[in-house]
Parts: C-alpha cells; sequence; structure tokens
C-alpha cells in the first residue's frame, strides 16, 4: 500500500488524539490573542483559551458559520499580518461579497500535502501526469490539484475547464493517467470522447478524483465505464483550504478526512448538539494547522456521517459517507455555489416589468447541471411586443451569468402563473438525482 505521509495517514489512534489536543490548544490560544470576532465570542461565554486541555473540550467553543465570514469581509477574521498572507481566494456567498480566505505559506504546503495524499490514494506517484480541469483563479479547485500533483512530483497539466475538443486531444496526447474535474463533465468528456470516436483504449487514464458537486454510486459506474477508470471522491471547501480535506482510498469505502490537520465533527442539524459515529448530521470542521484563517468548529451545511472502523487501506482517520444534501438552502451548479437570494437580488434590480414570484428548477441534461429560472411578468408588461420580452430575458440571461458566474434559462410566465403559498414560497425545484 503506497501512502504519501505514512507516518501521519497511518498514525495510532491514540497518538493522533494527542496531536490534535496540541494542535486545538495552540489553535485556540492564537485566534484568542490574533482574532476580536474569536475573543469576543468565547468572552461572551467566559471561556479562556486555558480551559481547552485536550480535543475533547471541542465542545465547549462556539461555532463559526459562512455568516460570520461575511460580517468579517474582507480580513476580519485573519489571524497573521496581511505581510504572511501569500494567496487569497474567494467563493461566492448570499450577498454580493464573496467569502475570502488567506493562506499562509505553510498553508499552501498543508493544502498541497492533502491533495497529494488524495493523489497517492487514488494510485498516482512522481511518474504519473496529472490533467486538472477544475477551474483556475479565485476558485480553490484547479489549484488545490495541481499543487498537489507538483508536491507528489508528478507533471501537472493546467488545462481548467472547458473547450472539450482540445480537452480530449489533450488527454490523448499528453497522456495523462489521472484527471481531475466535477463528474458531471467527466461524465460529458467520456460522452464527446465516444462521439469523437477516440477508443478509451487510447487514453491511458487509470483514475480520476472528482468532487465540487454531489454524485452518486451511479454517476461513478458511468464514469468508470466511460474512461475504463477508477472513480474516487474528493472532498474539500474553500473556507477550510479547498480540495484535499478528504478522499477516498482504492477500497472507495468512504472519504478519509486529513484529521491531523482538520478535526470532523458531526452535530445534530435541529440542536446541534455533537453525535457519535455513524449517526447522520451535519459535518463540522476545525482547522488544526492553518494559519492565515483558522476557523473553530465551521458549519459546512453538508449532511452525512464519520466511520472511524479499520479500513484496509491501512489509514487510520475516519471515513466520512457519500454528502446526502445540505442543510441549508445553498445549490451547488456545476461546481458553483449558487444562492437563491442572489437570484433574487438580480430579478428585483430589472425593473417594474418584473414580479416578485419566481420559481428556480434544477435538471440534469447530458449529465450536466442546468438550472431554469422562471419569472412572472408584471400585469404592466403582459401586454408588450414580443421583441420587448425577448430583450428582458436577454438582459436577465446576461445579468444572471454575471452575478452567478453560471448560466441560466430564463422562462417567462404570465401573471399570477406561479404558485402561491400561504406558508413558506417553494422556490427551489430540484430534479437532479444523485
Amino acid at each position: 500500500m503506497k501512502y504519501f505521509n505514512r507516518a501521519a495517514e497511518t498514525m495510532p489512534r491514540s497518538e493522533l488524539h494527542a496531536l490534535q489536543s496540541e494542535r486545538l490548544k495552540a489553535l485556540v490560544k492564537r485566534v484568542y490573542e490574533n482574532v476580536q470576532h474569536y475573543r469576543a465570542k468565547m468572552d461572551a461565554v467566559k471561556l479562556k483559551p486555558s480551559d481547552i486541555k485536550s480535543i475533547d473540550d471541542l465542545h465547549k467553543l462556539p461555532y463559526t458559520t459562512k455568516a460570520d465570514l461575511r460580517a468579517n469581509y474582507p480580513f476580519g477574521l485573519f489571524a497573521v499580518p496581511k505581510r504572511d498572507i501569500v494567496r487569497i481566494h474567494a467563493s461566492s456567498g448570499t450577498t454580493g461579497k464573496l467569502t475570502v480566505v488567506g493562506y499562509t505559506q505553510n498553508d499552501i504546503r498543508d493544502w498541497a500535502e492533502g491533495c497529494a495524499r488524495a493523489l497517492v490514494m487514488a494510485g498516482m506517484d512522481e511518474n504519473s501526469v496529472v490533467h486538472v480541469s477544475y477551474g483556475y483563479g479565485l476558485f480553490t479547485g484547479g489549484l488545490g490539484a495541481h499543487y498537489g500533483a507538483e508536491l507528489l512530483g508528478a507533471t501537472a497539466v493546467p488545462v481548467s475547464a472547458g473547450n472539450t475538443p482540445r480537452q480530449l486531444m489533450l488527454l490523448k496526447d499528453f497522456g495523462a493517467d489521472c484527471i481531475c474535474c466535477t463528474p458531471s463533465y467527466a461524465i460529458y468528456l467520456a460522452e464527446e470522447l465516444a462521439k469523437a470516436g477516440i477508443s478509451k483504449s487510447e487514453l491511458n487514464l487509470k483514475a480520476g478524483l472528482f468532487g465540487a458537486e454531489p454524485w452518486s454510486e451511479a454517476m461513478r459506474k458511468q464514469i468508470e465505464a466511460g474512461f475504463g477508470i477508477k472513480a474516487y471522491d474528493i472532498y474539500g471547501l474553500s473556507e477550510i483550504c479547498g480540495p484535499g480535506v478528504g478522499a477516498e482510498c482504492v477500497t472507495q469505502s468512504g472519504t478519509h478526512i486529513a484529521e491531523d490537520m482538520y478535526y470532523p465533527e458531526i452535530v445534530d442539524t435541529d440542536t446541534l448538539e455533537p453525535l457519535g459515529y455513524n449517526k447522520k448530521g451535519e459535518i463540522v470542521f476545525t482547522t488544526l494547522t492553518k494559519e492565515g484563517i483558522p476557523l473553530i468548529r465551521y458549519r459546512t451545511r453538508d449532511i452525512t456521517s464519520l466511520d472511524d472502523g479499520v479500513c484496509a487501506c491501512g489509514r487510520t482517520h475516519v471515513r466520512m459517507a457519500r454528502i446526502e444534501g445540505r442543510s441549508d438552502d445553498m445549490l451547488i451548479i456545476r461546481g458553483v455555489n449558487v444562492f437563491p437570494s442572489q437570484i433574487e437580488t438580480v430579478l428585483l434590480s430589472a425593473g417594474d416589468a418584473i414580479g416578485p414570484h419566481y420559481r428556480i428548477v434544477v435538471d440534469r441534461a447530458d449529465n450536466l447541471d442546468t438550472i431554469e429560472i422562471q419569472v412572472e411578468l408584471t400585469e404592466k408588461a403582459f401586454g408588450d411586443t414580443v421583441k420587448s420580452i425577448e430583450k428582458i430575458k436577454a438582459r436577465l440571461a446576461g445579468d444572471m451569468q454575471s452575478h452567478l458566474s453560471v448560466s441560466a434559462k430564463i422562462t417567462i410566465m404570465e401573471p399570477n402563473s406561479i404558485p402561491r403559498s400561504e406558508g413558506k414560497a417553494v422556490r427551489i425545484i430540484d430534479n437532479r438525482k444523485y
């Protein structure tokens, strides 16, 4: 069995517990001294850093949410001077503000190691060629896999997303043995491969690391059949580090969380009380080693469970089950976070031709996520010419692309055609099957 960091990945649970405890104590002291937000939260519950004596005391600490990141935009949660921040990434939020995360050089190294561990779990080594089709830029996907490949000593091919014909050409010509992208794009690539008349035997692909959106065992089977590879899940989120928080090993029996760097908890979605292993709830992370923007008990809203049983691969870190859904209303469309409130903001700024009633329909066509926004015209605008209505559609489609970074189909509806509700409005219809 291969490992990138055997000592860390196979550490006995008792030693891992001791390491997590020491790192948590140092983390709490650091944020109390350097981050006003955490100091205020701890003072509010009369908690001092000295009260945290081991990882078993983690439950005493307050939770952190995405709202806390937005409230402290852009750098209010940074725990080091800006001169020590070597990179900034960001992801979308419910308002016009981004969720901003900063990395020190050590943070970049830890992030790269998480991705390098994932690549080794998928069978890669220093001789591998890693084709990275995640997006590059403020999105953490592409650069995470890229740096992980380089740290491993493999060859990174930074293709980024899009331009499918070129993707296929490079997969064939450069001889990549690993591909990193969203699972839906992997299925699309496999279909386009067949349409182009390229046999999967002409490729050197052996494995793929797929993440950034939910996917099912059925999708895994499609990807594996389409490319003739093994398909592995990789998990991460920008607030914690990006991809590499965890990944599947060769047993494909759950995602090993890098517990020496990111401590996971499962909590009840209603009471927020911690739950034990093999119980379903919301997964919460504490960044044990992160320097730039360390987070304590960050609520991911992802619903899953943790298994601490012995894995056949020899790794001792817990395994996370597939994400079953989210406890909030955020949608993930082709790897991009989309909030209904973002859509509402665009619609409400469109002038008096558009009414306040709308519906969001998410589906999957040709294995790619689609989003349709159904919106009512006002009575005043309903009598406008077809040409005028088409202009409204075009403008809304452009505004959605600009604000969401995702293309959306705009469907104009007659006044009063969208069902009303006396309770909470049903805004989202998600027809995807995972």
